[in-house]
């Protein structure tokens, strides 16, 4: 058996497409498909060739996201990146505020909350030239 891996990370936002265009605009990311779901929903998943984030909308729309408690005790999505500065900027020119920057092993990393609440971890393993 190979080493086991995440190929993918479902939640639940208010916008599926709104959030796909972000990650594509902050992590260039694509996307790799989207249609119909469950309970008359919308999912969107974007990511690389490799792993993606799927985007589900309820299709109920008198249910908002913060209702749907499947997702919880979600904590964050760790997004690792090459260069993570040139990751911050795109996060603040998305009108976005990075948080709780920090610097220990094995890399240097910091948070952003999405326009549903959700957080990322943007973290780097690249030692600093």
């Amino acid at each position: 058996m190979s080493v086991p891996r995440i190929e993918h990370v479902n939640v639940t936002v208010a916008d599926p497409e709104r959030t796909a265009r972000l990650m594509q605009a902050l992590f260039d990311w694509h996307i790799r498909w989207s249609g119909p779901a469950q309970n008359g929903g919308h999912t969107v998943h974007v990511g690389s060739d490799d792993h993606y984030v799927a985007l589900y909308a309820s299709g109920n729309m008198a249910q908002p996201p913060e209702v749907f408690m499947k997702g919880r005790p979600l904590n964050h999505i760790g997004v690792q990146v090459d260069d993570l500065d040139a990751a911050e900027a795109r996060v603040i020119a998305a009108g976005l505020l990075p948080f709780s920057h920090a610097d220990y092993e094995p890399g240097r990393r910091f948070y952003f909350l999405d326009p549903d609440g959700i957080e990322y971890e943007v973290v780097s393993y690249a030692k600093a030239s």
